[in-house]
């Protein structure tokens, strides 16, 4: 008898179950039938979205390292053509790298004042990133160099060269050697001192420094 009871009470609980389910099924069915849709398209929209991004960036990457191979064995133009569509329809970072580059490729011509032109554009880009906008200012600074004047020098990297910006280094050497050029020697002096008392400048940096320094004061206008 006991085991009849035990029988029908499991009979009434799953058909209570049973009957709770089809009525939470019939009240939210369709909204968990949409939410489940929802996940798969989804998660299909972003494994394609990530496919798509990396074949771009890879035809991007392609094409950045083919405009460089033919400048690189002398086909410029088509170089700068290559690099010319990167910069209109380029993908991920290749854009900004392609305008440093031919920015460079000026330079390189003998177009300084194009090319200072180009480099500063790319520094106040507000959708270049960070690093890449400094390494342009000091691109344009050092042009600057034998094209401008301190000040213009320095409104360019003079904000780069504090304590915790990892491209002050650079920005005090070409500072100091733009004080030198214009016979600033005290503040030259100034200038590749910081360099050679920063423990964390490079060494390249520093012996260039050092040598600036042992010119000055070779040359009898150290103060």
């Amino acid at each position: 008898m006991v085991n009849q009871d035990d029988s029908f009470i499991r009979e009434v609980n799953e058909e209570l179950r049973s009957e709770r389910m089809r009525s939470i099924w019939r009240r939210f069915g369709r909204v968990l039938i949409g939410a489940a849709v929802l996940v798969v398209l989804g998660t299909i929209g972003k494994v394609g979205y990530e496919f798509w991004r990396e074949r771009e960036s890879s035809a991007a990457g392609d094409q950045f390292l083919s405009a460089l191979t033919q400048i690189r064995e002398g086909d410029r133009e088509a170089g700068q053509k290559e690099l010319a569509a990167l910069e209109k329809e380029g993908f991920g970072a290749y854009p900004v790298l392609a305008r440093i580059r031919s920015a460079s490729l000026l330079a390189e011509g003998g177009d300084a004042p194009g090319a200072i032109t180009a480099f500063t554009a790319i520094a106040k880009d507000g959708s270049v990133p960070q690093a890449l906008r400094d390494a342009a200012r000091l691109r344009a600074a050092y042009l600057l160099v034998d094209t401008g004047s301190y000040e213009e020098v320095a409104a360019e990297v003079e904000q780069l060269t504090n304590a915790t910006n990892p491209m002050r280094h650079s920005a005090r050497e070409v500072l100091g050697l733009s004080a030198y050029k214009a016979g600033d020697v005290a503040r030259a002096k100034e200038w590749f001192e910081q360099v050679v008392n920063d423990g964390e400048s490079p060494r390249n940096v520093a012996n260039r420094a050092q040598m600036m320094l042992d010119l000055i004061t070779a040359s009898g206008k150290a103060s």
